[in-house]
């Protein structure tokens, strides 16, 4: 593993905030830390602003070349090594394309560091290897010079340039011609490699997923798709941005990052992670059965259960899942194991694994037990397969019970 040296630019948080958190801005390939430049400039202004630290790639802006093959997880390792510089600890995330893929990186590889996790115009994977290996080998041949023309195409929505002559888009391509030929292919080649599409479940941090609507690299339904992926993720699309979103519309860019790094209450919390895990449809059955009587319980279980036990990165959804599956049947209680079994499924199980999980804990919790709980998933098994949404007046009045969770 190679670790890369990288540098950037500490901004101190606003004197009048309560606390200081971290939040570590990535840029795109090809471009410096001045692609955050107006972000930065909206967030520090506010009272509440973040330390926030910008990070240069290999041979980009401040950071110092590099001739070593690089993978986007040694460029992770980088970004950890230059926060624990400067102190260490968790924080927040955000990166634009690259950087979004590295920011990604640290969310699956060190959950324990991400706060939370911000992709702009990026993905889980991007591109083919074929085509980064293209792009690699062209830079290496003719210089970043020759990829000026394709990024102005890629990079910015129809009429920008013109419409800005004098602002950051032009100065982002003159940036492009100065990165290092060597630093810029290694990192296309790290671009190559990535690919986090089948590790989107081990995602715990809260996280949001900004298109350019004039994205033509990670399309607005590309990144739906990803958004989809994440558990309890935010999808945005800013309909007038191309790939550098962050540049061309910092005031949006800015105002989503204030509004992602504000800290939710337990039960916000809570709420998201009850959501992405039983579903919108279940949970705003078990809100509207919400009683007087009933208030603080549900507010117990969304702050206790969701935002404190299932929010914890130690398993991920799919394990607690296994494990939740085994106590509810082994404690007979066949209308939460019903609402778990479709949990599972939502959280990656296939029926054979949930199958095999019954199945197993029949050795431990009783043949009995396990033959109800068998029951019980064919039925939930059959509603999936036969189109019944649940929740409906015929499974309501066989499963008046099944309004929590």
């Amino acid at each position: 593993m190679t670790v890369p040296t990288l540098r950037g630019y500490l901004s101190p948080a606003a004197s009048t905030a309560a606390a200081s958190p971290l939040l570590v801005l990535l840029p795109s390939l090809g471009t410096t830390t001045d692609l955050w430049d107006g972000v930065v400039a909206r967030l520090t202004a506010t009272s509440e602003a973040p330390r926030i630290l910008r990070v240069d790639l290999p041979g980009h802006g401040a950071s110092p070349v590099t001739r070593d093959k690089l993978t986007v997880s040694d460029l992770a390792a980088g970004v950890l090594s230059l926060v624990d510089e400067l102190g260490g600890g968790a924080f927040h995330v955000a990166g634009d394309s690259l950087g979004g893929a590295v920011a990604l990186e640290l969310a699956i590889a060190t959950p324990e560091r991400v706060l939370s996790l911000a992709m702009f115009c990026s993905g889980a994977r991007i591109g083919s290897p074929e085509s980064w290996a293209q792009r690699a080998a062209q830079v290496r041949a003719s210089g970043t010079s020759s990829v000026v023309a394709g990024s102005a195409e890629r990079w910015f929505a129809p009429g920008y340039l013109d419409a800005h002559p004098d602002g950051p888009g032009p100065r982002a391509l003159s940036t492009l011609m100065e990165i290092d030929d060597e630093s810029y292919a290694r990192c296309c080649e790290a671009l190559g490699a990535f690919d986090r599409s089948q590790a989107l479940a081990q995602v715990h941090a809260p996280a949001l997923i900004v298109a350019g609507g004039h994205d033509p690299v990670c399309t607005p339904a590309s990144m739906h798709e990803l958004a989809a992926s994440l558990p309890g993720a935010r999808f945005v699309e800013l309909p007038d941005a191309g790939h550098l979103a962050p540049l061309e519309d910092p005031d949006a860019t800015a105002a989503l990052l204030a509004d992602h790094l504000r800290t939710p209450s337990a039960s916000e919390r809570g709420m998201a992670v009850r959501r992405a895990v039983l579903g919108d449809e279940h949970v705003d059955r078990a809100t509207a059965a919400i009683t007087p009587e009933t208030a603080d319980f549900q507010d117990f279980i969304t702050r206790y259960a969701w935002a404190e036990v299932w929010a914890r990165p130690q398993l991920t959804r799919a394990e607690r899942s296994i494990a939740t599956l085994a106590s509810l049947v082994t404690g007979g209680h066949e209308a939460e194991l019903r609402m778990h079994v479709r949990a599972a499924l939502r959280n990656g199980l296939t029926r054979t694994q949930i199958a095999e999980v019954i199945h197993h804990t029949a050795l431990y919790a009783g043949l009995p037990a396990a033959n109800a709980a068998l029951a019980v998933m064919r039925e939930v098994f059959a509603e999936q397969r036969d189109g019944a949404k649940p929740g409906s007046e015929a499974e309501r009045a066989a499963h008046p019970e099944e309004t929590n969770g």
